[in-house]
This record gives structure tokens, sequence and C-alpha cells, in this order.
């Protein structure tokens, strides 16, 4: 009886991504820790049982939208929007001084401007994936520290548009002026719903009764305003994430979480596992056994530097040294949407392949040893921090 060759390579994947839970578990990690583990293990650098990584990745892409849903729902807008000085100048100090610090390196360096702008803009961003997950399992989405990382994290995802114009513009390949009429527009849509959410604005369905009694009408619902505010933001120019984190916030304000939580929670998990193994997969083993000492010092370098930006902004922002370290802990990590510039930059010819695989090992690199470096922090957060999120 013929037999799906795709059917031995999940069987694998879920035992090997089972087995390596389980000791994360143990080992008291984050089961993202585990996942990116699996994916450089399961890889094709390593077992070989994922060789098809492009179809791997938008599968995991899919993870993140879902996750930025599921956060979208759990934030309180009007306690969000008090605290916008963070949001708004903590990201754009963040990408002023990444952008200077390469500039500075690539002046030692000799490296070209499009090469020093890129670099600085894939260093600025943070893991929204990454963090939320921590943030959840620990049940800190709430708590002040928990929104000023969601509010920094969700104005990277926004800057991500500017960002990619501002490359392509330098490759020479800029967009074009409906591209451009577009993303404004999406812009300032995302930003009216927001804001009227912000304050106060209450939603209501259509069929509330007949969704609530019935659980297969719920997933599918739930999933419909997902992707359709995903889809829409991305036709817009915006992200797609971004999209599904609105469609989060108005399921919110719909008071509607209960059994969206229900229909979708497995779907989450399954695929925000499958992001991260995607990004274990992307993982050339033999360059990082050849260029390990730069990859550790990038990776280093990347979690002190973005610690102490992140927590200087906070601190001159009114936050306590305790809280602001652990914040700037949160976002220490170099993030998945630096794998789109990144990959912009090598299609356009701004970096080379040795380049590219450099931000893939600090990305990764970074994401492996966040969690540990996170836990350091949040254990000397002291009293100060616990009467503020209380």
């Amino acid at each position: 009886m013929h037999m799906d060759p795709l059917l031995p390579a999940f069987v694998a994947a879920a035992f090997g991504v089972l087995l390596i839970g389980a000791i994360a578990r143990r080992l008291r990690q984050p089961y993202v820790v585990a996942y990116l583990a699996a994916g450089i293990l399961l890889g094709p650098d390593g077992a070989g049982v994922f060789t098809d990584v492009p179809a791997l990745t938008r599968f995991g892409e899919v993870g993140v939208i879902l996750l930025l849903f599921f956060v979208g729902m759990e934030v309180d807008v009007p306690h969000l929007a008090r605290g916008w000085r963070v949001s708004v100048v903590g990201p754009m100090f963040q990408v002023v001084a990444s952008v200077a610090f390469v500039f500075a390196i690539g002046l030692v360096l000799d490296w070209s401007l499009e090469r020093m702008v890129l670099l600085g803009f894939a260093t600025s961003l943070s893991s929204t994936a990454l963090v939320v997950s921590m943030l959840r399992q620990w049940n800190e989405i709430g708590t002040v520290a928990g929104r000023d990382a969601v509010g920094i994290l969700l104005a990277q995802d926004l800057a991500l548009v500017p960002m990619l114009l501002v490359i392509g513009l330098l490759g020479g390949d800029g967009a074009s002026g409906s591209q451009i009429t577009h993303q404004i527009v999406g812009g300032l849509l995302l930003l009216w719903v927001v804001v009227y959410l912000a304050r106060g604005g209450r939603v209501r369905f259509p069929f509330r009764a007949v969704l609530r009694a019935d659980h297969e009408l719920q997933v599918f619902a739930a999933f419909l305003l997902c992707a359709a505010f995903s889809w829409a933001s991305a036709w817009l120019g915006l992200s797609t994430a971004l999209g599904a984190f609105v469609a989060g916030m108005v399921i919110g304000a719909a008071r509607s979480t209960d059994w969206v939580h229900r229909s979708l929670e497995p779907f989450r998990v399954l695929f925000v596992a499958v992001f991260f193994v995607s990004i274990g997969t992307l993982m050339d083993l033999g360059f990082l056994a050849e260029h390990w000492r730069l990859i550790t010092l990038l990776v280093v370098t990347a979690l002190f530097t973005k610690t102490l930006l992140n927590a200087t902004v906070l601190r001159l922002l009114g936050r306590g040294w305790p809280a602001s370290l652990y914040v700037g802990a949160l976002l220490s990590q170099v993030g998945e949407f630096s794998f789109v510039i990144a990959a912009v930059g090598r299609q356009s010819g701004i970096v080379n392949d040795f380049g590219y695989q450099l931000v893939v090992g600090t990305i990764a690199g970074t994401l492996l040893l966040t969690p540990a470096w996170i836990v350091v922090f949040r254990a000397r957060r002291g009293e100060e921090v616990e009467v503020e999120t209380a």
C-alpha cells in the first residue's frame, strides 16, 4: 500500500519535539528552546528529516499570526495606550542607537552605507514570538513589564514597513507610489481601530448566540476573523502579524475571548512550534563550526547592548532599574523579522551569503540563549517590580 513520504517525517518530527520538549521541561527551560533545538537536529544539516525548509517556514508564519492574535485578545488596550511613551520613544531610540552602533563598526571594517543601515535595522528588532510565548507561560502579559515589552515589540513590528522601504531604496528597488499609498492608508486604518478601542469603543458580532452554542462554527469564525485582518493588513502593505494583533484586540473588545481561546488554542501551539522549528532548520552547522568564535561574539554583544539600551530608555521614562533591566533582557534577542530584512538584503545584493549566515547564526544564538538570560534578570526584579505589577 502506498505511503505518503511526508508521514515518516511527521512522525520523526513529533517524536523529536516531544523528546526534546520533555528534556527542556525537566531543565525548566521554555518550550521555545526545545523547538529551536529540534529544528537544528532534524534539519538539512542534522538528521535530514526536514529538507523543504521554505514550506516549513510558510507554515511557521501562520504560528506567528495566531500568536499575535492571542496577544491582542489579552492586551488591555486602554492601559497600552496610556503607556504610549514607552511604545514610541523606546523603539525609536533603539533603532537609532542600533544603527549608530553598527555604523561605528562599519566605519572600522569599511562597510558600505547600505550594509550598515541594513544590519542596524536587523539588530534593532526583537522576537515578538519568543517574548510573548514566555510572558504567556509566566502569566505576565498583563503586568507593567509585560505591557512595556509588548508595546515596544508591536511598535517594532510596525516599523518593519518603513525599514523595508528604506532598504529597497538603498538597494535600488524602490517602492511604487501605489505601494506607499496603500501602506499609508493601511497604517491609518489600523491606527483608527486601535484609537477607537483605546477610547473604550465596544464591538458586537452578529450571530453571537449561534456561535456560542456551536463549537465547529466557532473554529471557523475565529480563524476567519484572524485571517481576514491578516490578509487585509498584508494587502495594504503592512505586516500580517500586525493585522492579526488588531483582530485579537477587536475580539477582546467584543468580550468573545472565551470561545475563541478554546477554538484556536491547539492550532496556536502547533503552528508556533512549527515556526521555531523552521528557524532551527535554517542553521548551517558547517558554517557555525567554522565561524563559532565570531558568532559567539556577535550573540554576546547583542544580548548585552540591547539589554542596556532598552533598560536605559525605560529608566529615563520613569521605570525603576530592576524593572528596566528585566524588560531590557526580554528584548535582548535579535528577532524573527530580522530574517526578513536579511533575506531582502541578500536578494538586493547588500549582503552576501556570508553576511546572511552571520545574521541567521546571530538570531538563532540569541533566541537560544535569551530564556536563560531573562531568567537571571527575572530573579533579580526585586520588590519594586512586584509592587508595580500588582
